[in-house]
């Protein structure tokens, strides 16, 4: 199964925004990191901004990853990395299915939803 787990980045508070952008390297590294440490799970980083301008920055911005699960137990180690993340950070991070090339939310955790629980996730996944 496909998952992503992408740091909320639309509907923030300008401050949230500017916060966000300037630990943008900081998480990116962290995120490559990651993907560096786990190749036999195709960790994809993402990181999107679609309908940029010089002023408005970005209108739909992801920042995350992609990868292959099969077991729940495959799951600790990605919601971890996002619960470090937010607790550092102080961000929110969406969890869900890819299934053809698209999206599918499932749950959100973080600074503001509460720390991740990857059984809980896994259910909604259906591992």
């Amino acid at each position: 199964m496909q998952i992503y787990i992408l740091i909320a980045c639309d509907h923030l508070e300008e401050n949230q925004e500017k916060k966000l952008k300037k630990n943008q390297p900081a998480i990116l590294s962290a995120l490559q990191a990651y993907a560096d440490s786990l190749p036999q799970a195709g960790v994809v980083v993402i990181n999107d901004c679609t309908n940029q301008s010089d002023d408005e920055g970005c209108d739909h911005w992801q920042l995350g990853i992609e990868q292959s699960v099969k077991k729940s137990k495959q799951l600790q180690l990605p919601i971890n990395l996002f619960n470090d993340l937010a607790k550092k950070f102080a961000i929110d991070a969406e969890v869900g299915s890819v299934k053809k090339g698209k999206r599918e939310a499932l749950s959100y955790f973080g600074a503001q939803e509460g720390r991740g629980d990857s059984f809980m996730i896994a259910q909604y996944l259906d591992l």
